[in-house]
């Protein structure tokens, strides 16, 4: 009785872990690869491909040997590996990413977080793949109780599973971190094997060993920043996203998933950003017959930590915001490190999409969308029934504002879509690239006049007025969007797909830059040698 319980339990505590690593494995890839379905795909392909090759090597290894010691041997090893992650894991990935980077820059996304996750989760996904198998081998006493006995086992893998599915979501990751989450769920296979080892009085020194320090590590306050080559005042995780706060003397930075790019910005002197926010302050210039001392009704939907909402109401001073922004984590930070206001902007914590559907969201002047990241899409908000119901919410003479952060020399095909999707539904659309930035803002309106009036408007900035230099980059720079063939739909929007194809093209460019930069200097340095003799 005593063993077909232990069994039962190892293959609950096993399935339970096999997901909480699968998800954890998913933040631990967030800062370096974002976490878009095509990262979600190679994960989950790859950690399947590594349980079936350890069903099979299981069955094998169970037929010929039929051992339990080997068994908790095999989890035990697992284990080990797994606490050995998170300390280990971002000097892989950075190191895969630049190898990649300089020999095989094409699909650099998939090949490169395929590549960590080979070299970091394959071996104990392996593993624990194997025990199934030699559970139902271990726990079969008669033929005649085999399917009865392989169902128990299965249903206790599954029910783990489960469990392994909630608990890092929604409690380990968000309150402790991801680092500690792997480390949680070694602890609980180092105690199982534990648990059998001293069953049979066998290796309990060795397993009470690994199990006392997994545990220990737990319990220290141990710093392990996943951006090790910067020094941050917040590094934190939320139900959503990697959260990194940075500060310089002129300002506050915060990263979400990417640890390279910045979300958002907050200029200690409170002067324009330089980024591309500066820019979307000339939406409301696009409104006929405005000033900027008229009130103003502004949505924000994708908030982060308020640099649209504090800009607007520096240099629109009658503007009333409500800002919507699903991650409660952020809005904490926009608050403690960004100085966000109450009065710059009332702040509901939900979905952009489910915001427009609720009775509270009335018409305004001016919506921005500023909710996607690099190819970090949601499609929700990219679709032609989305922006239908984003135009249900603005006045006659409104204008909708889009940030895409996404840019290369070629074609640009996402960009194409979303543009082409919002004419699909407003009369008049306007793009605006912005120099040295992978950012493209693009304006729209039911307004036929809407240029007309932005050139007018324009002409009643004050020549000493910040915005007035923006405004005559904006005028010099905007395209008006003709066609609306290529439109995302609720049912078709692959924007995982297209925003990698854009994002390898981005990725040969910026290494074509930087190979021709090294090739210059090489010649110079060559040419400097050749005066000299």
């Amino acid at each position: 009785m005593k063993k077909r319980l232990l069994l039962y339990a190892t293959s609950f505590f096993c399935g339970m872990s096999v997901m909480a690593v699968e998800l954890s494995i998913s933040r631990l890839l967030a800062p370096y690869f974002g976490t878009s379905q095509i990262i979600w795909t190679v994960i989950i392909g790859l950690i399947m491909i590594s349980l079936s090759i350890g069903n099979v090597i299981g069955g094998i290894s169970a037929d010929k040997h039929n051992s339990m010691n080997r068994l908790y041997t095999i989890i035990w090893a697992a284990a080990i590996w797994i606490a050995v992650i998170p300390f280990i894991g971002k000097y892989i990935i950075v190191g895969v990413m630049g190898v990649l980077a300089l020999f095989f820059p094409s699909n650099l996304l998939i090949s490169g977080s395929a590549l960590s996750c080979l070299i970091l989760f394959s071996i104990p996904m392996i593993g624990l793949g194997m025990v199934s198998p030699y559970l139902v081998k271990l726990g079969v006493n008669d033929i005649e109780n085999t399917g009865k006995t392989a169902g128990k086992i299965y249903a206790m893998n599954t029910i783990g599973s489960i469990i392994g599915t909630f608990l890092p979501t929604f409690v380990t990751i968000p309150y402790i971190g991801t680092h500690k989450t792997f480390l949680i769920f070694s602890l609980v296979l180092n105690f199982i094997c534990l648990t059998y080892f001293v069953f049979v009085k066998s290796k309990i020194i060795r397993a009470s060993g690994t199990t006392i320090i997994v545990f220990a590590i737990l319990l220290l306050p141990v710093s392990n920043s996943y951006a090790f080559w910067t020094e941050c005042v917040v590094e934190d995780e939320s139900l959503y996203n990697y959260l990194q706060v940075t500060e310089d003397k002129d300002s506050v930075y915060l990263s979400t998933n990417v640890a390279f790019g910045v979300q958002s910005i907050y200029k200690k002197d409170n002067k324009l950003s330089g980024l591309y926010y500066d820019y979307a302050l000339m939406a409301p210039q696009f409104i006929r017959n405005f000033d900027s001392e008229n009130k103003l009704d502004l949505l924000i939907l994708g908030n982060g930590t308020g640099t649209y909402a504090k800009q607007s109401k520096m240099y629109y001073p009658n503007i009333n915001t409500d800002a919507v922004e699903i991650d409660s984590k952020i809005v904490d930070l926009s608050k403690k490190y960004f100085s966000l206001r109450e009065d710059e902007a009332n702040i509901y914590e939900t979905d952009g999409r489910t915001f427009l559907s609720d009775k509270k969201c009335g018409l305004y002047d001016v919506i921005m969308i500023d909710a996607y990241h690099d190819i970090t899409v949601p499609f929700h908000m990219a679709t032609k029934e989305f922006f239908t119901e984003v135009s249900q919410h603005l006045k006659p003479e409104g204008v909708i504002i889009l940030n895409i952060n996404m840019k290369s020399t070629g074609d640009n095909p996402i960009n194409q879509y979303l543009s082409q999707t919002v004419k699909s539904v407003m009369e008049k659309v306007y793009t605006c690239n912005l120099n040295n930035s992978t950012n493209v803002l693009l304006f729209a309106s039911n307004d036929n006049n809407m240029q007309s009036s932005f050139e007018q408007n324009i002409k009643k900035l004050a020549s000493d007025n910040p915005l007035s230099e923006v405004s005559k980059y904006v005028q010099a720079n905007i395209k008006e969007v003709t066609e609306a063939k290529l439109i995302f739909t609720d049912d078709l929007a692959p924007v995982d797909v297209l925003g990698q194809s854009l994002l390898n093209e981005i990725v040969k460019d910026e290494l074509k830059n930087f190979k021709d930069m090294v090739d210059f200097e090489h010649k110079g340095f060559d040419g400097i040698f050749e005066l000299l003799n």
